[in-house]
């Protein structure tokens, strides 16, 4: 029978073992196999959100942790997954070993390839043009005017049945020895690739130096030199970067929709790519 309701835990049994944007990891103390990832609380709705889609995306054959059940410990809701002992995120990996941030980029871009050959069932997951409308529409900050031309550039994009992650940053891929496993998959969907690599040149080089720092442990010129990498490895060698770039930055700029709703302020670092199609 299909699991409706989160199975309560006691949370004595884990023992924390970090933190993100949206809620904290836990490792069972007794069971190395089983990790835990409770949502902060208010966020019951994207955990079993988060759940679902990574149930979905896990019998697509995507690499990706187990999704096992929704869970609470009485306050937050959360999901058990199978613990990757030993992993790191490659933000976390270029962080520690600078270096090889080069290598790194190019392993990333490689992960990425594989997950953009992947064609998906439309009818069971969402198309990337009608989240993104959606939150256009729900955004409190740009003005009708600005929405309207938005929108249009939204929906003149490509058409694709290509498996996105959503939330393309280089924090939600890890690695442990060969294994390789994209995490955070509660922003899923299909569309065109672009939608996801705007977010890698937003990591790289939109965001400012304080928050690259913060949350992917490195200098900016290191996330830049990451992205420089990135970008032939992802689209080629004879590929026409500059062109590229151009149209990415204006993917990176959508991503403001995403960032404002989980911020709830104006981004003008972002926004300030999207002025291509503001004029």
């Amino acid at each position: 029978m299909e699991q409706t309701q989160p199975i309560l835990i006691d949370l004595a049994d884990y023992e924390y073992a970090g933190e993100g944007a949206n809620g904290s990891s836990y490792n069972h103390k007794s069971d190395p196999d089983i990790m835990l990832k409770l949502y902060n609380p208010g966020k019951e709705g994207h955990a079993r959100g988060e759940w679902l889609v990574a149930k979905k995306v896990f019998d697509l054959g995507i690499p990706t942790p187990e999704p096992g059940d929704l869970v609470t410990d009485g306050e937050r809701v959360g999901i058990r997954f199978r613990r990757i002992s030993g992993k790191k995120s490659f933000s976390r990996a270029v962080g520690d070993d600078p270096e090889h941030v080069e290598e790194y980029a190019r392993e990333f871009a490689q992960m990425c390839r594989q997950l953009h050959s992947v064609h998906v069932d439309t009818s069971v997951f969402e198309n990337v043009k009608d989240r993104y409308l959606r939150l256009l529409r729900e955004n409190p900050f740009f003005t009708p005017e600005e929405k309207e031309k938005i929108a249009a550039f939204i929906r003149q994009a490509p058409d694709a049945d290509i498996a996105l992650h959503g939330d393309l940053q280089y924090s939600n891929a890890i690695f442990v020895g060969d294994e390789r496993y994209f995490i955070d998959l509660g922003d899923f969907c299909y569309g065109y690739p672009m939608f996801d690599i705007g977010m890698v040149y937003l990591c790289c080089y939109l965001s400012s130096a304080d928050f690259i720092q913060e949350m992917y442990h490195m200098s900016k010129p290191t996330a830049q030199t990451f992205w420089d990498a990135f970008a032939p490895a992802y689209f080629g060698p004879d590929a026409d970067l500059e062109a590229i770039e151009r149209e990415v930055r204006i993917y990176a700029g959508l991503k403001t929709l995403i960032v404002e709703r989980d911020t709830r302020c104006p981004m003008p670092e972002f926004r300030a790519e999207l002025e291509p199609i503001l004029k």
